[in-house]
């Protein structure tokens, strides 16, 4: 099958895999009486960063993690620059002090972290599990927390009736797989057709496709006025995405790369979570939206021109 073909496939299968992954990953948390807290806290953003995650388990099994490491951030990049950023253009966000004291000081932590392992040019196995130890203590942080306080992200998304949950989390498990083999099958033949690196085409056109679920989380929770969802969501599959699905695929398969793309990627991977980060008061005004659409277009001409270098 033509490589484009593949991608789109693999982007439509993002897309429907994602959204039944996370009704089914919320409902069936709710059925667990797991409080809603938590299900906004980690499964959500679990759910809505599994397009990532197996991209990455794909593309680590495959001997080419670069892709899995471009993906991952790329899509922080996306999650942040572009969807976040059309949200506020609809209507300002307010944060919570909860959000912004954990989730926003550790998407901005998490970037300077792998930053600072990578100056080596590697991501070797023991990079891997240091950046997985920190995923588990703000996940400890997410839980401990959550038990205290509730919010609506069940309100937002989930199927209610249990079989149904059931189902929709198996069904969208089974498309998301299927994305993460169609998308890494076609990233290296259009790399070749475009002349660039594997590593700028999935922190490009990967990370647009896989940041579906997010994209349609934000939207349905700005819609239905549960903010601090859809901010939420964004936040925590940054985090995800940074610290546990990079840490999986180093542990899987050491990632070697050139820094040029990769200091790119990071560099804006914390600027746009920088240039979103609330004033006082929490509020998050329309302006940072256009300023962070701005900010990606950017993006996109810096990672083309330095590449793999």
């Amino acid at each position: 099958m033509n490589d484009y073909l593949l991608l789109l496939l693999g982007v439509l299968c993002a897309g429907v895999g994602g959204e039944l992954f996370v009704r089914g990953a919320v409902g069936i948390a709710e059925w667990a009486r797991i409080s809603p807290g938590i299900i906004g806290a980690s499964i959500a953003a679990f759910a809505t960063s599994s397009p990532e995650f197996f991209v990455a388990i794909s593309s680590a099994g495959a001997g080419i993690p670069e892709i899995a490491l471009g993906d991952a951030l790329g899509s922080n990049v996306v999650n942040v620059a572009l969807i976040l950023a059309l949200a506020l253009v609809i209507s300002g966000i307010q944060a919570s002090r909860q959000s912004i004291r954990r989730d926003f000081t550790v998407a901005l932590l998490a970037p300077i972290f792998i930053a600072t392992l990578a100056f080596d040019g590697e991501l070797s196995r023991f990079d891997g599990i240091a950046i997985l130890l920190a995923f588990f203590v703000w996940l400890f942080f997410v839980i401990a927390e959550a038990r205290k306080e509730r919010n609506a992200a069940a309100e937002v998304l989930g199927e209610h009736r249990n079989w149904l949950a059931l189902g929709s989390g198996i069904v969208g498990l089974a498309f998301l797989i299927g994305a993460g083999n169609f998308i890494v099958a076609s990233a290296g033949g259009i790399a070749a057709d475009l002349g660039l690196d594997k590593f700028v085409i999935s922190a490009t056109i990967v990370a647009l496709g896989t940041g579906t679920p997010e994209l349609a989380t934000v939207i349905i929770s700005k819609l239905r006025g549960h903010d601090e969802v859809g901010l939420g969501t964004i936040l925590g599959s940054n985090i995800f995405n940074g610290l546990w699905i990079v840490g999986i695929a180093a542990i899987m398969h050491p990632i070697t790369f050139g820094m040029g793309g990769l200091a790119v990627v990071l560099a804006f991977g914390f600027a746009v979570v920088a240039l979103s980060y609330p004033a006082r008061g929490g509020f998050i005004g329309r302006k940072r939206g256009i300023l962070l659409m701005a900010t990606y277009v950017v993006y996109l001409v810096a990672i083309v021109q330095m590449g793999p270098s």
